[in-house]
Formats: C-alpha cells, structure tokens, sequence
C-alpha cells in the first residue's frame, strides 16, 4: 500500500526518512554527504512523486522506494 507522504504526522515522516537514509547499504558513493543533505533529498523525490513510500500490512514495515522500481 502507498502512503501519502502528506498523511503521516511530520515527526514519524521525519523519522522515516532519517532511518531510510541511515539504513546499512545505504551508499552515497566516494562524497561526503549529511544527513540533513541525505534526508532533504528524500523529501524532494517523495514531494515530486519520484519516490514513494510502501507499507507491507502483512509485515508492517515501511519503506521508501523509487516509484519505477515499483
């Protein structure tokens, strides 16, 4: 199920986001990034539809996926 970024409460958004970017794996390449830059890039592909966020009802687990791999 996708969620609307816009129905979630802003702090659970925003924990959301920051345990997305921190997850293990989760790679910015050879630059330093932040985390403020990290999260404010999700929010700007969530906003513009490039990424979406899916909740699994049978695990109940959220995640944040670009919205072509879904």
């Amino acid at each position: 199920m996708i969620i609307p970024p816009d129905q979630l409460n802003p702090d659970t958004l925003s924990a959301l986001i920051e345990e997305f970017v921190t997850r293990d794996g989760t790679d910015y390449g050879e630059e330093e990034v932040s985390l403020a830059e990290k999260v404010q890039e999700v929010r700007v592909m969530l906003a513009s539809g490039q990424a979406v966020i899916l909740f699994s009802e049978s695990t109940g687990l959220c995640n944040i996926v670009p919205r072509e791999k879904m």
